[in-house]
């Protein structure tokens, strides 16, 4: 089994493998394989050293926000009182918690923390704003809420590395 601390070398069918899985992650072995220009029985065995090395992180589907009732989609700059790592734990253990949370990433440059959340409706939007002014160690909350999302893409780039 490779250690997921070891890089493993991809080659340009790797790279199509994880490309076609991060476009359809459903689709059977056997056309993966076809869009790989591979027989099936490697790609499986290419699909299971890339997972065993950490490069495949897992799957899942993509569901529509709004039909399951997620109106609203908003971004929230975070600005904590203290950078000591006892707080920054702290207030990732707090969102963490929080479902609606569907993003919590430490930034630099205007703030401590940028999350992604979604709402129900205005209401909850403001009472997950009002959660997180009042949260502990928490010095400034800047909302910005999505007017509509033109791209979200799943996953990296495949190319391979320049330079």
């Amino acid at each position: 089994m490779q250690n997921a601390t070891e890089a493993l070398i991809l080659d340009d069918i790797d790279r199509k493998i994880l490309a076609e899985l991060q476009a359809d992650g459903r689709m059977t072995n056997v056309e993966l394989a076809r869009r790989a220009g591979i027989s099936a029985p490697p790609c499986l065995r290419r699909v299971r050293r890339l997972e065993e090395g950490g490069y495949i992180a897992g799957y899942h589907a993509a569901t529509d926000a709004l039909k399951l009732g997620w109106q609203i989609a908003f971004f929230v700059i975070v600005g904590l009182e203290s950078q000591k790592q006892t707080v920054l734990e702290a207030f990732e253990a707090l969102v963490a918690g929080w479902p609606e949370v569907r993003e919590c990433h430490m930034i630099r440059g205007g703030g401590d923390f940028l999350l992604k959340l979604v709402a129900r409706d205005a209401a909850h939007e403001n009472l997950l704003t009002a959660r997180l002014t009042n949260a502990p160690n928490v010095a400034k909350v800047q909302t910005l809420q999505t007017i509509r999302t033109s791209r979200a893409l799943a996953g990296v780039p495949m190319e391979r590395h320049i330079g």
